[in-house]
């Protein structure tokens, strides 16, 4: 004898749920890498490069030299 199988919900809808967020995964990406890109560019900035919380020293890094 098979035990019956639950589901959280009760039923299995047949919804594409990949099809119709693809927009809002993509958007989340790019604003991600946009928000990286733009505090590593702070980061790096002159005020900010031989500032002691600068986590690019932290990890060892050499602070880049001004030319």
């Amino acid at each position: 004898m098979e035990a019956p199988r639950s589901s959280l919900l009760g039923k299995k809808y047949p919804v594409p749920i990949l099809r119709t967020m693809w927009p809002f995964y993509t958007a989340g990406l790019i604003v991600a890498y946009g928000i990286n890109s733009f505090a590593t560019t702070l980061a790096n900035s002159d005020e900010y490069r031989n500032d002691p919380r600068n986590p690019a020293l932290k990890s060892g890094a050499k602070a880049p030299e001004k030319h």
